[in-house]
């Protein structure tokens, strides 16, 4: 849980378990190794795709985009949260997050 909300996330790893969205987002291209990170589309992640072409923050004819900071990068023990869009840390995901009993 983040700020009393349930958040999903995953922790980014090259060889650990990836939840169905994560697997999504490398075949769709949102999610993409390069060397030993990952880069993210941010805007091209949950809450979903036929929101975010409606608004037009994945892309435009004439491949146009809405606002700045399109990409992020996330290292191997960061977190990637789907539900906020942010990375965090591994240091700051154990002070910000609560597990789920």
């Amino acid at each position: 849980m983040y700020k009393g909300a349930v958040a999903e996330v995953w922790q980014i790893s090259e060889t650990g378990p990836q939840p169905p969205w994560v697997q999504q987002a490398f075949a769709e291209n949102y999610l993409v190794w390069l060397d030993h990170h990952v880069r993210i589309l941010m805007s091209g992640l949950q809450p979903s795709l036929t929101k975010n072409l409606q608004t037009g923050a994945v892309g435009a004819i004439g491949g146009g985009f809405a606002g700045y900071a399109m990409y992020e990068l996330g290292y191997p023990g960061d977190y990637l949260d789907v539900t906020n869009h942010r990375v965090v840390s591994a240091g700051k995901f154990a002070k910000q997050y609560q597990p789920l009993a």
